[in-house]
Formats: C-alpha cells, sequence, structure tokens
C-alpha cells in the first residue's frame, strides 16, 4: 500500500515529486517509481518518509490510511502494527535485543526475518494482555540497575498513555536503545528523558525521531544488589578492623 499512500500523502500536503525528493534527499525518479509500485523503498529511506509526514512507519504503510483521514480519525496509531514471533502453541515469544544487537535493531525492528532471529523466551509471571520485548542495558545511568541487567517491557501504542516518570526503553533513531524515566513535555513535541543516577543530566529526544515505547515491567540481572550501610555501621567496622591488626601487632 505505499505507492498509493505516498501519493496521497505527497498531494495532500501539495508536495511536487522534486520538493519530496529534496526533502528524502533521494533522486526524483526513484518517487515516481516508490508512487507506481516499480520501487521499495530501503528501511532508511522509509522512516524519512515517515518523519517527513510527521508519523510512524506503520501508519505510513497502512492500507486504511486514505479512508482513516477521510472518515476524520486521524492518525492510525492505535493499530500500530509490531513484527513478533509466536512459538508452538501460537503464543507471542517474548524476544530478546542483546546489547550487541541493539545498532541492528534500529534496522530490523520491522523486520520479520531479523526478529525471527533474535534469541526468544517467556516468563510465567508476564501472561497479562499486551505485546512484550527484552532489551539488555549497558551503562550506569539507571543504577542501582546494573549495567547488563535485561529490562522487560511491554509495548506503548500511545505515548500520552504513559505517566510522568514511567521507566521505559525508548528507541529512537538518534540515541538508539536507552533506558530512562520519561516526563511528556507540554508542547508535545519531545520526551524527556531521566536517568535515576543524579550524575547523569536529563535530555530530550523529540517525539519525531522515537520509533518504539516499552514500558518497563521487570527485570533479569545476575548482579545481585549490595546491602546498604549507613556510616555509623561502617565506622564500627572500621574500628574493629583497626583493634584487630593492633592486636597481630602485639603477638608479634
Amino acid at each position: 500500500m505505499l505507492s498509493t499512500n505516498l501519493k496521497y500523502l505527497r498531494k495532500r500536503e501539495n508536495l511536487t515529486q522534486v520538493q519530496l525528493a529534496e526533502k528524502l534527499q533521494i533522486k526524483r525518479s526513484l518517487i515516481g517509481a516508490y508512487e507506481e509500485g516499480r520501487a521499495e523503498p530501503k528501511l532508511v529511506t522509509l522512516v524519512k518518509m515517515a518523519q517527513v509526514f510527521n508519523m510512524s512507519v506503520d501508519e505510513l504503510i497502512n492500507p486504511e490510511l486514505p479512508n482513516l483521514a477521510k472518515s476524520g480519525s486521524g492518525h492510525a496509531s492505535n493499530v500500530r502494527v509490531l513484527s513478533i514471533t509466536v512459538d508452538a502453541q501460537d503464543r507471542e515469544n517474548i524476544e530478546l535485543v542483546p546489547y550487541k544487537a541493539s545498532a541492528g535493531y534500529l534496522n530490523g525492528y520491522a523486520d520479520p526475518e531479523f526478529m525471527e532471529e533474535l534469541p526468544k523466551f517467556r516468563l510465567p509471571m508476564i501472561q497479562g494482555p499486551g505485546t512484550y520485548r527484552a532489551f539488555e542495558i549497558k551503562g550506569d545511568s539507571m543504577l542501582p540497575i546494573p549495567s547488563g541487567t535485561v529490562i522487560v517491557g511491554r509495548y506503548i501504542e500511545r505515548w500520552q498513555d504513559v505517566k510522568d516518570g514511567t521507566p521505559c526503553i525508548v528507541v529512537s533513531l538518534q540515541e538508539g536503545i536507552v533506558f530512562k524515566r520519561i516526563y511528556q513535555k507540554a508542547n508535545a513535541s519531545a520526551l524527556r528523558l531521566h536517568s535515576d543516577n543524579p550524575t547523569y543530566q536529563p535530555y530530550e529526544v523529540a517525539l519525531a525521531d522515537v520509533v518504539e515505547l516499552w514500558e518497563a515491567k521487570a527485570y533479569i540481572s545476575t548482579s545481585f544488589p549490595m546491602a546498604e550501610i549507613s556510616l555509623d555501621r561502617l565506622t564500627s567496622l572500621v574500628l574493629d578492623l583497626q583493634q584487630e591488626v593492633q592486636k597481630l601487632k602485639t603477638v608479634n
């Protein structure tokens, strides 16, 4: 449906093929080929198209797009389609995106073949409705959750439904895959991302750059948290150690 939707959107925005080609930084002849169904754009070009028309890739290729617009339904964010995998019982898997596969995920998140190659598992405690995916995180920006932790997130169809301060996996074109607490901007043009580690400053990511949002529901880690030690307890331990050292010196 891309050929029909592309032509419809271009005319709706009063753009010529030349003007659209300039925005996408491609040749005008390619626009003609896409609209006539003689060629298919690369994923990178598809993402740029979605940005130009201020919609998601799924909305761009939605066969109901012209009808939704004519009926006044607006963007089709409620019918966004994800590439998923299922097990032998036709139940959705939880695909794991290892840190090393993060860069590839940005190019393959909508590619069924890429998703098929990812590790998959199920968690008995996560049985509710929705689509879940797991991402391995790196860095110390969300301490006490350590680097190497796997965050299991539930897919969010509408970012407006997420409450401020909710920890989420944010997949964006500029920042890649990050784990942060998100806050909505008043002008609804960007999300503000906060780290739990206060040494990291908050920053903004444009909504046009966000391709996926996953609300954190669980995490898996091989590192166990250290017990908190009060200053008084630490002082007592140091004094005990000093006394033991002094006894050893006396004996020798």
